[in-house]
């Protein structure tokens, strides 16, 4: 302590009184009273020595113990670069470690990261270039070819400085929806007609076009249509906004994404509008020859009778499509749907919940168990497991519960490589299951996390029942959890454990109190400072320090007989209250304090009484929860709700919600059916911009059921539920799907304003604008075609999206040059162009 300061001899001299103690020593020697001009020490009433805190959770890898730390990562930092810094800390950590003890990284998300971002690469580059090789083959110009192909690096530039603008990360989300086909869409329009007119002013002119001539005919090819490449760019970019509405998880996964794709297709019409013409007019130099190669042959070939039948059976064409888009909306409507595909983390992890009570020690032992059985199987590489709530209680957890994560080998090291997974979690449970007293719940660790995040639920669904009474509580959770058992798919079925836990109780006896004039405070700091103990300073040692607690010794503290036998001084006016026991003192001369054992002033009996209790909203709740295994989320949630409804009554202020993963899949749906009819909308305006006419618009936009079609049955035929993923892949193809029909009609509108019979001016423009339509669909179909047939990290995500761009982009690119001629026909025919 400080005592001021002297001065002396012109000198000032800081007091100082240190009474910190420096060791145990000086512990023990602390005068803490006198009997008889005795001093009483510390050493003298106690045992003074290093001990350990009360543990309340443990760490164990692969059978043993072990202490583990967790990095956490703060909110908007990138986990890959934060990942990387923790392991070079590391690195200089493990310098500075005594002999024997090393540090090492079980689990660390840069792996999966670099393997999804792995899986995105390769399909960008296959993507890529199966879209150069479709536009060399068709266009038959290698410099057109590459011109056109330059807008895809151009573009993709565009995009990441964006990205970097906007901080969004590359990842599987934010590149998840990338196609460079869809994004060359424009320039291929553009480029074509460009071929198109110089073929055409070559073969006019009988040479080789000058300089200033190609400009000029590359200048009137690109206003030719520029206009709806310009629109057909806008209308795809504008379907996106939905997705960006998206809010929650939904829009925190989805929106980077839109946001990405937005900014690509941007910059791949600027460089449409800018770059390719330019590039166009001073590299295509030769002789361009207009002439259809093999492939085209064949295609008008085929086109060519088809054409005219649907022309000629206009009625039967349009009508066989509007029956097919009726199906496959029904078809739709029974379609299973899952928030989004479950990503193979390539981990597996593992929560044991033992009966509540179950003492620290005992789910340790049990744990390590567990994990020695679970190394046995040949896949796994390596088990650790956290038991109970951490000194930094970031994620608390009581005794009975573990969380164990199951780290697994390489593929390639399996015993059977083409094991599924499936079959390896299935492997994992009935090892589980041989280590009696715990019941598993089996998920991934992100995954995992991830659900708990969204709505507080561990699992795939939670069924939460909400009410004030918690014995009413638990018997509707028992209901519930027997209907949910009856519903195929159900797996690690459980009720959340909220009662159950034995509790010691001190029940004070307020009329016992008041004849020894005692308050029931002064009692609960006596048993707290018994059997929890109660800090009594600070020992430090260097920069470290160590609290000083006083607390029954560990034997008396684990035995409720000396529990019941604690003394309880009493006030001096109480020293002659029945059953007080005078404290004896050899040679004492001051006066002695009065005691009663704990057990006179109450009762201590072991009674049960709740595990938890959780409340959601100010509202009590207890949650049955349950994984999907082998079915989609919302066709089981919806034979769940049936079954609930069937065999659970609820009494009145009772009440079931629902969480996990359904509550974001029915949270994204309800957002979505408001923002995709008006992203619509907004197409149908862009089309009316484009066309200036209502009818006309209205003809372009029958493309969009039409690509529908093909998007359904893709997922049908592929057995792939309808997810998020799929929806956005839905959102996409409904900006794709416009674009051809939009090239078609404005060229055909054009030619009726020349003067052209309408079923003439129908099949010229249909055959005309067959080459790029057909490359159009080609290039945007085959740049998903990687990323529908990827089986790598993150792949799962993809596919969904992927298998319905190209169904739906097949199906349209059909429909359009059959069914949109004949719509034409039938409700354009007697207008007059202008």
């Amino acid at each position: 302590a400080s005592a001021g300061y002297i001065e002396r001899n012109g000198e000032q001299y800081l007091v100082r009184v240190p009474g910190q103690v420096a060791g145990l020593d000086d512990i023990r020697n602390i005068v803490i009273g006198s009997r008889g001009s005795v001093p009483v020490r510390v050493r003298d009433v106690a045992e003074v020595g290093e001990g350990s805190e009360l543990r309340t959770g443990a760490a164990t890898i692969d059978g043993r113990e072990t202490v583990l730390g967790t990095a956490m990562l703060l909110i908007g930092e990138n986990s890959r670069t934060v990942a990387q810094s923790v392991a070079g800390r590391l690195d200089q950590i493990g310098e500075t470690l005594p002999e024997g003890v090393a540090v090492r990284t079980v689990y660390d998300r840069t792996h999966l990261v670099e393997a999804t971002i792995a899986t995105v690469r390769n399909n960008l580059l296959e993507g890529a270039l199966l879209v150069v090789v479709v536009l060399f083959l068709i266009l038959g110009n290698i410099r057109a070819a590459v011109v056109t192909a330059l807008v895809i690096p151009l573009a993709m530039l565009f995009a990441v400085t964006g990205m970097v603008e906007t901080k969004v990360s590359a990842n599987l989300m934010s590149l998840g929806a990338i196609d460079f086909g869809i994004i060359v869409d424009g320039a291929v329009i553009i480029v074509e007609n460009c071929l198109r007119l110089l073929a055409a002013e070559q073969r006019r002119r009988g040479r080789l076009l000058t300089a200033p001539e190609r400009l000029e005919t590359v200048l009137a090819g690109a206003r030719e249509v520029i206009g709806p490449s310009l629109f057909g760019t806008m209308i795809i970019a504008v379907v996106y906004l939905p997705v960006l509405t998206l809010a929650g998880v939904e829009g925190k996964m989805f929106t980077p994404m839109a946001l990405t794709v937005v900014m690509a297709l941007a910059g791949a019409a600027l460089f449409s509008m800018t770059f390719v013409p330019a590039a166009v007019a001073l590299l295509v130099r030769g002789r361009v020859v207009e002439h259809d190669n093999l492939f085209m042959r064949g295609a008008r070939r085929i086109y060519l009778p088809l054409l005219s039948a649907a022309i000629r059976f206009r009625g039967a064409v349009v009508i066989a499509a509007a029956v097919l888009v009726v199906v496959s909306g029904y078809a739709a409507t029974r379609m299973g749907g899952e928030f989004i595909p479950s990503l193979d983390e390539g981990d597996v992890a593992v929560a044991a919940f033992r009966i509540p009570g179950t003492s620290l020690s005992q789910s340790v032992a049990m744990q390590m168990a567990l994990e020695t059985r679970l190394l046995q199987l040949p896949e796994v590489k390596d088990v650790f497991s956290r038991t109970g709530t951490a000194e930094v209680a970031t994620d608390p957890m009581p005794p009975s519960v573990s969380d164990g994560y199951v780290m697994l080998k390489p593929r390639n090291e399996w015993p059977d490589p083409a094991k599924t997974k499936a079959q390896l979690v299935a492997d994992i449970e009935r090892a589980a299951d041989e280590i009696a007293g715990s019941s598993y719940e089996i998920s991934q660790p992100i995954e995992l996390r991830f659900n708990e995040l969204i709505s507080g639920v561990r699992s795939d669904v939670g069924v939460k029942i909400f009410g004030d009474d918690l014995d009413t509580l638990l018997r509707l959770a028992g209901e519930v959890q027997g209907a949910v058992r009856k519903v195929q798919g159900a797996a690690d079925l459980k009720v959340e454990q909220v009662a159950g836990l034995p509790v010691l109780t001190v029940r004070l006896d307020r009329e016992a109190l008041s004849r020894y004039g005692l308050s029931a405070a002064a009692v609960q700091d006596i048993v707290e400072i018994a059997v929890g103990g109660k800090g009594a300073g600070q020992l430090f040692e260097g920069d470290r320090r160590f609290a000083i607690v006083v607390r029954l010794p560990d034997d008396l503290r684990g035995d409720p007989n000396a529990i019941r036998a604690i003394p309880v001084p009493l006030p001096p006016a109480a020293e002659a209250a029945p059953g007080a026991t005078r404290a004896a003192w050899d040679g004492a001369t001051a006066p002695q304090m009065r005691y009663v054992p704990l057990s006179a002033v109450a009762s201590i009996d072991i009674v049960t009484g709740p595990n938890q209790i959780s409340r959601e909203n100010g509202k009590r709740r207890v949650v049955v929860s349950a994984n999907v295994r082998e079915r989609d989320l919302r066709s089981f949630v919806a034979e769940v709700q049936e079954a609930v409804a069937r065999d659970v009554k609820l009494p009145p202020g009772y009440w079931i919600g629902w969480g996990g993963q359904f509550e974001q899949l029915v949270s994204a749906a309800r957002r979505l059916a408001v923002v995709v009819p008006i992203a619509l909308l907004l197409v149908f305006l862009l089309l009316f911009m484009s066309l200036g006419s209502v009818a006309d618009a209205a003809l372009v936009f029958s493309g969009v059921p039409l690509a529908l079609t093909g998007g359904v049955a893709a997922l049908l035929l592929r057995d792939i539920p309808l997810s998020i993923s799929a929806g956005v892949g839905f959102i996409a193809l409904s900006g794709v799907a416009v674009l051809n029909g939009l090239v078609i009609i404005a060229f055909i509108e054009r030619l009726r304003a020349e003067g052209r019979p309408v079923i003439e001016a129908v099949r010229e423009g249909a055959l005309t604008r067959l080459r790029p339509v057909l490359m159009t669909a080609l290039v945007a179909s085959l740049g998903f075609v990687p990323m529908a047939l990827a089986t790598g990290a993150g792949a799962e995500v993809q596919r969904p999206l992927a298998t319905v761009v190209i169904g739906g982009i097949v199906s349209s690119t059909l429909l359009t040059l059959l069914v949109l001629p004949a719509l034409y026909v039938l409700f354009r025919r007697d207008r007059v162009a202008t």
